[in-house]
C-alpha cells in the first residue's frame, strides 16, 4: 500500500541518519572515558579497543531507542511542516492510522533492543569486567615499565624498577616512595627485587637495601630512622579485592537475575525490561508529541522531545536504585510507571485522533451603549 510504504521508507531513511550520528557521537564519548579510564590504570592500554567495543555493545539499546524516537517524531514532523499530513486526514487517516506502519517498521528494532538488553548487555559488562579484574590482580610491579616513575594501584606508593628479565618478576634498582594513613613516608631502595605469592597476597621481596622512614609533617621534630637490611618483603597487591568485584548484578545472565530474590537483583532485572518498555512506549509518545500546527515552529515539540525522554529515562534508572535498596516492590513500580504512562500516551493519542476538547472557549458580547450609559 502506497501509504504504508511511504511512511516506512521515509522512517527507514531518517533512523539511519540519526543512528549514524548518535552512534558517532556515543563511540566518541566512550572513547574519550575508556582512554581516560586507561590513564588512570583502570584498564590495559593495549586492550582499550576490546574495552570500547563491549562498552559501545553495552550502550546500543540506549542508541538505538534514542535514533527510533527522534526518527518517528523527525518524518511526522516534516509532514505537518509540509502539510502532507493534512493530505491524509482528508483521504479518511487518523492520526491512529499511522501507528500500523509506524509499528510495523518499529518492531525489529525494538526487538533488537530487547535482545541486547537481555543477553548483549550483562555479556559486554562481564566481558569488560572481567578485563579490568585480569588488570587489576597483577601487582604493582606489573605495572611500572623500566626507568619510568609509576604509582601504585592505591595511589600511595612510587615505584621505579630497572627490570632484568622479560617475564617482569625480577628487577634492579629498586626505588619505592611509601606514604602511610598517617603522613609517614618511607623510602625504599634495593639493588634487587623479585614477586613472590604467600597465600592470596603479593609481595615485593628486596634484597640488599636501605630504607629511610620519615616523621609526619606535624611531628616534623621526630627522629629519621635509617636502617639497611639483606631480604625485605612489601605487599604490592591481593586477590581478594578483585575477586568481589565479579559478582556485579550487572554482569549476571538475566535467567540469574529472575531466579535471585534480592533487592539487587530485581533492581537490575527491572531496569533491563524497563528498558525494553521505554522503547516501547516512546513510539507511542513520538506519535502524539509530534503533532503541531505548520505555522509554529519547532522549538516546543523539540524541548518536550528532550524534556520528555531526560525525565522517563531518569525515572527509570532511579527506580532501579530505589528497588535495589528495597524502597519499592519491582513489579508495583513497573506496573505504576510503564504502565502509566502507557495509559497516559494512549489518552493523549485518543484525544488528538479524536480531536477532543477539554475546554471551549466562549464569545461573550457586550451590549451596545449609549453615551448617557444607557441601552441603545
Amino acid at each position: 500500500m502506497l501509504f504504508h510504504s511511504s511512511i516506512r521508507r521515509e522512517l527507514a531513511r531518517s533512523f539511519g541518519a540519526n543512528l549514524l550520528v548518535l552512534f558517532t557521537i556515543v563511540l566518541t564519548m566512550l572513547l574519550i572515558r575508556t582512554l581516560g579510564m586507561a590513564s588512570k590504570g583502570s584498564v590495559n592500554p593495549q586492550e582499550i579497543l576490546l574495552v570500547l567495543t563491549y562498552t559501545v555493545m553495552a550502550q546500543m539499546p540506549i542508541v538505538l531507542t534514542i535514533a527510533l524516537f527522534v526518527a518517528i517524531v523527525s518524518t511526522l514532523s516534516r509532514m505537518y511542516a509540509d502539510s502532507e499530513m493534512f493530505i491524509w486526514f482528508s483521504a479518511g487517516r487518523g492520526l491512529a492510522g499511522f501507528l500500523p506502519p509506524i509499528l510495523r517498521f518499529a518492531w525489529p528494532v525494538l526487538l533488537a533492543i530487547g535482545l541486547l538488553v537481555a543477553w548483549a548487555w550483562p555479556w559486554a559488562n562481564q566481558q569488560t569486567e572481567l578485563l579490568r579484574i585480569r588488570y587489576e590482580q597483577r601487582g604493582d610491579l606489573d605495572r611500572v615499565s623500566p626507568g619510568q616513575f609509576m604509582e601504585s594501584s592505591g595511589g600511595r606508593r612510587v615505584f621505579f624498577i630497572d627490570r632484568d628479565t622479560s617475564g617482569g618478576t625480577q628487577g634492579r634498582n629498586v626505588f619505592i616512595a611509601d606514604t602511610d594513613v598517617h603522613g609517614r613516608e618511607t623510602i625504599t631502595s634495593a639493588q634487587a627485587g623479585r614477586i613472590e605469592w604467600i597465600g592470596q597476597d603479593q609481595f615485593l621481596m628486596l634484597d640488599r637495601g636501605q630504607r629511610l622512614e620519615l616523621p609526619p609533617p606535624d611531628q616534623a621534630k621526630d627522629v629519621i630512622r635509617v636502617s639497611e637490611f639483606e631480604s625485605y618483603g612489601i605487599r604490592i597487591g591481593g586477590k581478594e579485592a578483585a575477586d568481589g568485584q565479579s559478582a556485579k548484578f550487572k554482569a549476571l545472565p538475566s535467567a540469574q537475575l529472575l531466579r535471585d530474590p534480592s533487592p539487587a537483583a530485581l533492581g537490575e532485572l527491572s531496569w533491563r525490561i524497563g528498558m525494553a518498555l521505554t522503547a516501547f512506549n516512546f513510539v507511542l509518545i513520538a506519535v502524539a508529541v509530534s503533532v503541531s500546527n505548520p505555522r509554529a515552529g519547532r522549538s516546543g515539540n523539540l524541548v518536550f522531545l528532550l524534556f520528555s525522554f531526560v525525565l522517563y529515562y531518569n525515572l527509570v534508572n532511579l527506580g532501579a536504585s530505589w528497588i535495589a535498596a528495597g524502597k519499592f516492590d519491582w513489579l508495583r513500580y513497573m506496573l505504576v510507571v510503564h504502565g502509566g504512562v502507557l495509559v497516559a500516551t494512549l489518552a493523549w493519542l485518543a484525544k488528538r485522533h479524536y480531536n477532543w476538547q477539554l475546554w471551549r472557549r466562549h464569545r461573550t458580547t457586550k451590549p451596545n451603549q449609549t453615551a448617557t450609559g444607557g441601552l441603545a
